[in-house]
Order: structure tokens, then C-alpha cells, then sequence
């Protein structure tokens, strides 16, 4: 049965001779108790061990097996910011963050510093207690080295220090990974393996063959009470392979970015966003932020609206994708939700001021420093008094449905009906929590709250969707009926055009027709008339040549056969 801390307490102070014997005795207790919890492998029994460990470094702050265990534990229950909160002094980012904060208020005193530093390297005199004595004057001093002592301490702490801070490395690795510091996990990852392999290297030297065997002994039978904190090593390089994975699909996409190739940057982030295994909560929210800076390149402004939405529904804190939404609102002049977004903005501002520190546990990223905000709220404040001025003036129904839908001013129908097919595809309520199910949450009552946000968010781009897209029909359906009238009027018009062209061109062309026929006919007559005068006279010459014949030769005389006139 294992005691609880007050049994301990109660039993350890009795004695106040022994103190600091005591209280080691009990911290052994507690640590022997938390080791044997541990190795149950229960939830409560972990989270005991846990309260037990806590009193223990109550007594001893610097244990270093109580902190190891108390790490390992709070691991293995996923409570991933207990365990980078620490552990904090040991995440690259954060260290890099904190030099740089402190670079300034060190700058003063370094001159002070530095003219400290000679006298650490001079020969100190000790000097006993009875020193005031004349006697003790006529004894020499017995002087040492600051330096030569800082060596040897050094070189018996260094034999274990790399043994001591292997756990903190691959524990807060781990940690940093949940947590989507994707980048000081793989740096603490790849630190930890390789100390690992550095110690054993160092151990295995000076081992005898059969040193192996009772090593390797030793070591199952530590597993089994006590498990490492890294199960496998194989886990730990599946886990490093992924993170690398994702950091070069990262990386590439920032690339592509920054180098314009906007398209590109979306397909690297989509990778991530919709691949198959899961990511963690602060990795996707940071990985929606650039894809919606991407889309926002691309005039995409509905998808970047998007993925602003999920970034806050995944960070409602963050100040980016704040900023960011309300730029865009303020780009379709969807006027009131820019604002909106702009006062949210606002009392985050004043609540950073207020607490003199920015949102989120002091080992998160940031975007922007603290000392950046006054002026960044005095510039917030400015652009909330103008979006005011214009929504009282009446610019509040002017939105620019055509850059929501991605579309060109005069499109078609076929054009509005395919995008907006496509959005709602993309953003139809049903799908607005979609995204949650790739999520790797830190905590899991968060997930409640995320799904609200999500939906309200989704729910109002849906409704906004669907207000372009009836606004821009009925636009164009106008204009097809315009246009259809105007058809129809100029179609009119121009038939009249042509009947009356033909009516006048029927007039003008009938007396012509009139003259020419007469003319043609008095013609042909006068031709006939000629005609028939020939042929009668004609005939009457032929006539009277022949009977003026007869009449001279007779009828029995022969007729010659040339005659003057006639020609055979």
C-alpha cells in the first residue's frame, strides 16, 4: 500500500535533529512509491504518482530522478504543456527568444562584468575562523585556484551530465512535437539520439564481453520497473522521419510563396492540411495561416476566408488571422464583419498591454513582439474610426460580390454556376468541421469549442456565399432580359427598315417599268408595221414585172432568162 505525502510529513518532522536526513529519507519514499505507480501503468495510479512526485521536489527542487519520473508521466497522460512548461529553458525557440529580450538589459551591466571577472581568476586567501587571534597571523595562508577548482568540479559533473540531460531531450522532443513546434522537436529529437549513442559508445569502451550480458540484463530488468520514456527507439525515428517530412513540405511551400508561385505554395500546404495522418493542433493552425495568405495572392478571397476561420477556430488568439480576415472583409467591403474583426483585435491588444505579455504560454511562437503593440494599437485604433465614419455614411450594401465568387465583372451564367457549385462544395456547412478529424489535439475538452467556432464561422461564409450568388443571378438574369428586349427591339426595327426600304424601292421602280414596256411595244409595232411595207412592196414590183412579160412576149413566147432587174 502506498502512503500519501501528509503520511510521510506527519512521520518525517518529528525529529527536527536530522532534518536534512529526514527529508531525503522522505523523498526516497516518494520517488520509490511514484517509480512503482508508474509501472502499473494506470491512468490514476500515474496521476498519484505525479502528486507524490510534486511533494517530493517540494522538498528537493533539483532531484533529478523525481523530475525525470514526474516528465515521463506527464507524457504518458498527454499533458504536453505541463511538460513543456518544465521544460521550458531547454526549447531552442524559447532560449533564442529570451537572449534576445534580455540582450538590451545586459548590455548595462556587462562593463560591470567584466571587471569582475579578473578578480574570479586571482588567488584567494581563506581564512579561519579564529583569524582575529595575533597567532593565527604567524601561520601562512593557504591559498588555491578559483579556476583549477572550477575545472575538477566541471570534470566530475561532466561524467554524468550527458546521462542526466539524455531524458530531458527526447521527453520535451516528444512534447514539442504535440505541441507543433515541429522545428525545436526535431532539433531536441536529434540531440537526444545522439547523446544516446555518445553515452553507450563511452559505456560500451570499457566493457568486457561478458559485461554485455549482465548489462543488457540490467537493463530489461529497469524496464521493467521503470519504463523509458521513449518506448522504442523505432518510434522515435518514425516520429523524427514525420517531422522532417513535414517541415521540408513546409519549407518548400514558403518557398514557392515568397518566390510568387502562389498555386504551388497552396499545393504544398493542401499536402499537409489533407494528408492521411493526423498533425498537431498548433502546426495546422500556423500551415492554414500561410495557405490563407496564399489564396489571398491568388484573389481567392472566399477560401482565404476560410482557412482564417480555421485557423481561429483552431487559435482564437491569434493576431495574424485577425488581422487578416478583416483585411479581407474590408476588401469585398463587407464593411461590418471587418469591423467586428478590428474590435476583437482591439481587446486583445488592450488585454496584452494589461497583462504585459502576449497571449499563450511563454514557449509559443508569436508573430509579433510585445513591443510592437502600442503602436500597432494606436494604428488599429484609427481604422476602426474610419470603417465607422464609412458604414454611417451608408456604405454598408456595397459588396463586392464578384471578387467573393473569384469572378470578372460581366461573366456568364455558366461562369456563376460553375463557382458557386464549387464554394459550396468546399464550404457547405456539413463540411465546416471536416478538418477537426486530421487535428492531433493537446487537449481534448478543447474540442468542444473548436467544433462551435467552426460552425458559426463556416455557417456565416455559407450565407454569404449564397448572398453573392442570389445577387449576382438576379443581375444576371437582368441583363439576359435586357438583353433579350434589346434583341427584340433592334430585330423590329431592322425588319421595318427592311419593308420600308422594299415598299419605297417598289415605288420608285414601277413607272420606269410603265415607260420602258410602252416603248418597247411601239417598237416592235413600228418594226412589223416596216416589215410588212417591204415584203407588199416587194411583192407589188415582182407582180408588175411579171405580167408586163406576159403582156409582151404572149403566153406561147419563151420567157428569156436574164432580164434587166431580175437575177435567177
Amino acid at each position: 500500500m502506498v502512503s500519501s505525502p501528509s503520511h510521510y510529513q506527519s512521520h518525517g518532522c518529528l525529529d527536527k535533529k536530522h532534518w536534512w536526513l529526514t527529508n531525503k529519507k522522505i523523498v526516497d519514499m516518494y520517488v520509490k512509491d511514484a517509480r512503482s505507480l508508474i509501472a502499473s501503468q494506470e491512468q490514476n495510479n500515474i496521476a498519484t504518482a505525479i502528486s507524490l512526485l510534486d511533494a517530493a521536489l517540494a522538498l528537493s527542487p533539483r532531484y533529478e530522478l523525481a523530475m525525470e519520473l514526474k516528465a515521463t508521466s506527464l507524457l504518458s497522460l498527454k499533458r504536453y504543456k505541463e511538460v513543456a512548461n518544465m521544460l521550458q529553458d531547454y526549447i531552442p525557440s524559447h532560449k533564442m527568444s529570451s537572449c534576445d529580450d534580455t540582450s538590451s538589459s545586459s548590455s548595462s551591466s556587462s562593463s560591470s562584468d567584466n571587471n569582475m571577472q579578473p578578480l574570479a581568476r586571482e588567488r584567494v586567501k581563506l581564512l579561519s575562523s579564529g583569524a582575529n587571534s595575533p597567532s593565527r597571523f604567524e601561520q601562512p595562508f593557504k591559498c588555491f585556484s578559483v579556476s583549477d577548482l572550477k575545472k575538477k568540479v566541471m570534470a566530475g559533473l561532466a561524467k554524468n551530465r550527458n546521462k542526466e540531460g539524455q531524458w530531458r531531450y527526447m521527453i520535451l522532443g516528444q512534447a514539442c512535437c504535440h505541441l507543433g513546434l515541429m522545428e525545436d522537436a526535431m532539433a531536441l529529437l536529434q540531440t537526444g539520439k545522439r547523446l544516446a549513442s555518445a553515452a553507450f559508445r563511452r559505456e560500451s569502451v570499457c566493457w568486457s564481453d561478458d559485461s554485455f550480458t549482465s548489462s543488457s540484463e540490467t537493463f530489461a530488468l529497469n524496464c521493467q520497473t521503470q519504463p523509458p520514456p521513449n518506448a522504442d527507439s523505432e518510434s522515435i525515428g518514425h516520429l523524427l522521419s514525420h517531422i522532417k517530412l513535414l517541415l521540408r513540405r513546409k519549407t518548400a511551400a514558403i518557398a514557392a510563396a515568397e518566390a510568387g508561385l502562389y498555386n504551388e505554395s497552396i499545393r504544398h500546404f493542401s499536402k499537409i492540411l489533407d494528408g492521411r495522418r493526423g498533425s498537431p493542433q498548433g502546426f495546422l493552425a500556423e500551415c492554414y495561416m500561410h495557405r490563407a495568405s496564399a489564396y489571398r495572392s491568388c484573389n481567392r478571397i472566399a477560401e482565404a476566408i476560410a482557412d482564417c476561420n480555421r485557423t481561429l477556430a483552431l487559435d482564437p488568439s491569434c493576431i495574424e488571422a485577425l488581422a487578416t480576415r478583416a483585411s479581407l472583409f474590408e476588401t469585398i467591403h463587407c464593411l461590418p464583419d471587418s469591423l467586428h474583426d478590428l474590435e476583437h483585435l482591439k481587446l486583445l491588444y488592450n488585454c496584452i498591454l494589461r497583462d504585459r505579455k502576449l497571449p499563450g504560454p511563454a514557449w509559443k511562437r508569436q508573430n509579433v513582439g510585445y513591443n510592437e503593440i502600442p503602436g500597432k494599437l494606436c494604428l488599429l485604433t484609427n481604422k476602426i474610426q474610419e470603417l465607422k465614419q464609412r458604414v454611417a455614411s451608408g456604405e454598408i450594401g456595397n459588396v463586392d460580390h464578384y471578387a467573393l465568387m473569384g469572378l470578372r465583372r460581366g461573366c456568364s451564367r455558366s461562369e456563376l454556376e460553375r463557382s458557386h457549385l464549387l464554394l459550396v462544395l468546399r464550404h457547405k456547412p456539413d463540411k465546416a468541421t471536416s478538418f477537426i478529424d486530421r487535428c492531433e489535439f493537446t487537449e481534448d475538452h478543447d474540442i468542444d469549442s473548436i467544433k462551435d467556432r467552426a460552425k458559426m464561422s463556416g455557417l456565416l461564409l455559407y450565407r454569404l456565399i449564397q448572398r453573392a450568388y442570389t445577387n449576382l443571378m438576379k443581375t444576371i438574369l437582368d441583363e439576359e432580359a435586357n438583353e433579350k428586349q434589346r434583341k427584340k427591339a433592334s430585330a423590329a426595327l431592322q425588319h421595318a427598315m427592311q419593308l420600308n426600304e422594299h415598299h419605297q424601292q417598289q415605288q420608285s421602280s414601277k413607272p420606269v417599268t410603265r415607260t420602258t414596256t410602252i416603248s418597247t411595244r411601239t417598237n416592235k409595232s413600228r418594226n412589223q408595221v416596216e416589215n410588212t411595207n417591204a415584203f407588199q412592196g416587194v411583192f407589188c414590183r415582182d407582180l408588175a414585172i411579171v405580167g408586163n412579160l406576159l403582156s409582151q412576149a404572149g403566153y406561147n413566147r419563151p420567157i428569156p432568162v436574164k432580164y434587166e432587174g431580175l437575177s435567177c
